[in-house]
């Protein structure tokens, strides 16, 4: 029997698979995530996935990894470095629009075979106040959020609009994980 294996250390991606009745273990891996030059952002989230699920896989084992990326214009707004990058991040949310993708890699090491997609979610906020900003910065919240934010927590009440998948901006598209695993 195969064992399902989610790559990741996120509690949101464990939470969702749990919601969806998966039964697995939790194993994160160590990458450089950096990304490559040139390297468009759909790609990047794709790779990121692909290299995570191949990263520890063992036989006998179905790995689920996955990547996560906020897209404002042409910049990717990663994991904020410290309170000073949270704030600019949120600064820069501000008032726009931006994409929330996230790559899923479903590998199957007995089958050797790979599938990989990736889900993008239009993302509106509302215009920001600075205290507002400095106040959810301080929570710590932001700190280990890609585009420095948890749409499921604090950062919701920034969100005017959403334009696709809610799961998906948490961390974890719940329609086309569940679509992956099945095949």
């Amino acid at each position: 029997m195969t064992h399902l294996i989610l790559a990741s250390g996120s509690p949101r991606r464990r939470e969702i698979l749990e919601r969806l009745g998966y039964r697995f273990t939790v194993r994160p891996v160590d990458l450089d995530e950096s990304r490559l030059p040139g390297e468009r952002a759909l790609d990047y989230v794709r790779r990121l996935a692909e290299e995570k699920a191949r990263a520890d896989a063992r036989p006998g084992e179905l790995v689920l990894g996955a990547d996560t990326i906020v897209v404002l214009g042409e910049e990717l707004l990663g994991k904020p470095a410290d309170e000073k990058a949270a704030i600019s991040m949120l600064e820069q949310l501000s008032g726009r629009q931006h994409q929330v993708s996230t790559g899923i890699a479903v590998f199957n090491v007995d089958e050797d075979q790979l599938v990989v997609e990736a889900e993008t979610t239009q993302v509106c906020f509302l215009p920001l106040e600075e205290q507002a900003i400095r106040d959810y910065v301080s929570s710590g919240e932001p700190m280990d959020k890609a585009g420095a934010y948890a749409i499921q927590g604090g950062g919701g009440d920034f969100v005017e609009s959403i334009n696709g998948s809610f799961s998906n901006v948490v961390g974890l598209p719940e329609a086309l994980a569940r679509r992956l695993l099945a095949s």
